[in-house]
This record gives C-alpha cells, structure tokens and sequence, in this order.
C-alpha cells in the first residue's frame, strides 16, 4: 500500500498542461515552473527526475509540464527553440527563462531565488517601464 501511495503522490507531484491550461496555469499565486519537452529529446528525459524531484519537495508550487510534440502551437507562440526549456512564473509574472537541463541544486537555488525576490519592487518596475515612452 505504501507503494502505492508514493506512486500516487509522484504522478501527481507535476501536471501536464496544455495550450487552453497555459494562461490560467501562470496566472496562479504563487511560483509556476514549466518545462518544454518532447519525448525523443535526451537532455529532457534526464532533467525529467530533477524536475520531478523538485515537485516533491516543494510541494507549495506548481510544477506544470507541457509536451512540445502535442502543443507545438504554444510551444511556436512562446518562441520555444531550444529544450528542454524552463520558465518560472511567480503571481503571473515571467521572472526566468532558459533552455538547458539544469542539475538539482542549480534548481534549488534558482527556486530559492525566485521564492526571494520583492515582487512588489517587480511590479512597479514593470509598471514603469509601460508608463515610459517606447526608444526607438
């Protein structure tokens, strides 16, 4: 039963999104990390246990996952060129990008990062780099 319930818990420690799930994934409170992967692709099949792991210990974010092969649209529309590719979003706001596998405590420590920025400072700046006329 024991194994079981760790079956369980790990299939459900990630979600895998998709196009029409994208926006309203990101948008939650909080910090989102998604990873852009396709099946066929190395570096993706080993960073899926890191990410995996990551899920399980930080179980106050939402680890979502999204299969470049089914959702080319969005993965196109979000200029995906390179993967596997992680973005972190914290209250709806895109705070990291990268493709590349990253290793476990690279991970953490980017998690603890984004868990300490000043959203509010965020925010502001933000608001005003709209409120600035565009260099042209």
């Amino acid at each position: 039963m024991c194994v079981s319930d760790r079956v369980f818990k790990t299939s459900m420690s990630t979600v895998d999104i998709t196009a029409s799930q994208f926006q309203d994934t990101i948008s939650a409170d909080g910090v989102v990390l998604v990873d852009f992967w396709a099946s066929w692709c190395g570096p993706c099949k080993s960073f899926a246990p890191i990410f995996e792991q990551a899920a399980e210990d930080h179980p106050d974010a939402t680890f979502a996952k999204v299969n470049t092969e089914e959702e080319q649209e969005l993965a196109g529309a979000l200029s995906i060129r390179s993967i596997p590719t992680l973005m972190i979003f914290r209250d709806g706001i895109q705070v990291f990008s990268q493709p590349g596998a990253l290793p476990g405590d690279a991970l953490e420590d980017l998690l603890s990062q984004v868990e300490a920025l000043d959203m509010d400072a965020i925010r502001e700046e933000i608001a005003q780099q709209q409120d600035s006329p565009a260099d042209a």
